[in-house]
């Protein structure tokens, strides 16, 4: 869909937060808590961005968008590019991140820019009147974005690391404490995501998480063939490139977002052979089962890799 830009405003140090709205006449596709958008940046460029706002908001969608060091032209296009009343491409909503909405107690853990769909399930929760925590972690002050939507929250709680009067984060203590009805989710840099898988092991099914970034470097070393059980079609992936690249050289349609293997978007059934895999978002179960891949970084540890497409 052709969504406008309808307004954009300075969050924090490198975050923008935009307001998107329906050209005249059109009406918005629901979403429900947790859910993202993914958005034609370029030509062939795409990214995924949490939706912000309280879901019972039928006009509008908002993202924010931290601006990647590294980026490849989505962040920094972003940043440089958009503009009020610009028009732009989008996805209908999709969730990957669900809230369990009738959850006896809910606690959200985000860090940085993870906050933004943790602010969706805010407002959510806040609505169905259920008991809810917040603990919001960030760098420095001039970081922490959308801090005003958080003020006179008693039951938000932020800390922020170089303000040592702040209180401190502590998953482990956190995750340990909580209360047998309640589900707990995290929202944030790998290295917060890493610990809470750790120390969360003990929640079973009531551990959400998400990841927006990927510390993981992408397989590229190539050297393996791809077997298309679908469409016949056979690929050589050579050094250099990802599976990725070779499947879209190849003409192969394959939905991609993200790049770093955290959106879940590129994910592929596997029928044969042993995925090398890079990505953040499958489970250490589903990887050891072997029967997906994320093409966007993962690669092949056995010659042969046969796709079910």
């Amino acid at each position: 869909m052709q969504l406008r830009i309808r307004s954009a405003s300075w969050e924090a140090d490198h975050i923008l937060g935009f307001r998107l709205e329906p050209l005249r006449g059109e009406s918005l596709p629901t979403f429900t808590a947790g859910a993202h958008i993914e958005v034609s940046v370029q030509p062939g460029v795409k990214r995924s961005y949490s939706l912000l706002n309280d879901p019972a908001q039928k006009d509008v969608y908002e993202i924010g968008v931290q601006l990647d060091p590294e980026s490849r032209g989505g962040s920094q296009h972003i940043h440089e590019q958009w503009r009020p009343g610009q028009v732009i491409e989008v996805s209908e909503p999709r969730n990957l991140f669900p809230l369990k909405e009738d959850a006896g107690h809910t606690i959200l853990i985000a860090g940085g820019i993870g906050i933004t769909p943790m602010l969706s399930m805010m407002s959510r929760l806040q609505n169905l009147g259920r008991s809810w925590e917040l603990r919001y972690a960030v760098r420095s002050r001039n970081r922490a974005a959308f801090l005003e939507r958080l003020d006179g929250l008693p039951n938000v709680h932020t800390t922020i690391d170089d303000e040592p009067a702040t209180p401190r984060l502590d998953l482990k203590g956190l995750i340990a404490t909580a209360p047998a009805d309640a589900h707990v989710y995290c929202c944030g840099p790998s290295g917060m995501l890493t610990a809470f898988r750790e120390h969360g092991g003990i929640l079973g099914e009531r551990m959400h998480f998400e990841y927006f970034a990927s510390d993981a470097k992408a397989a590229c070393d190539g050297g393996y063939r791809l077997q298309l059980q679908r469409s016949k079609k056979v690929i050589d992936v050579v050094a250099g490139e990802t599976m990725l690249d070779a499947l879209l050289g190849a003409g192969v349609d394959v939905g991609f977002a993200c790049f770093e293997g955290v959106c879940g978007s590129c994910r592929v059934p596997v029928l044969d052979g042993v995925p090398d895999h890079r990505d953040q978002f499958l489970t250490q179960s589903e990887k050891d089962a072997n029967t997906a891949v994320m093409a966007c970084c993962s690669g092949a540890r056995t010659p042969t890799l046969t796709l079910d497409i």
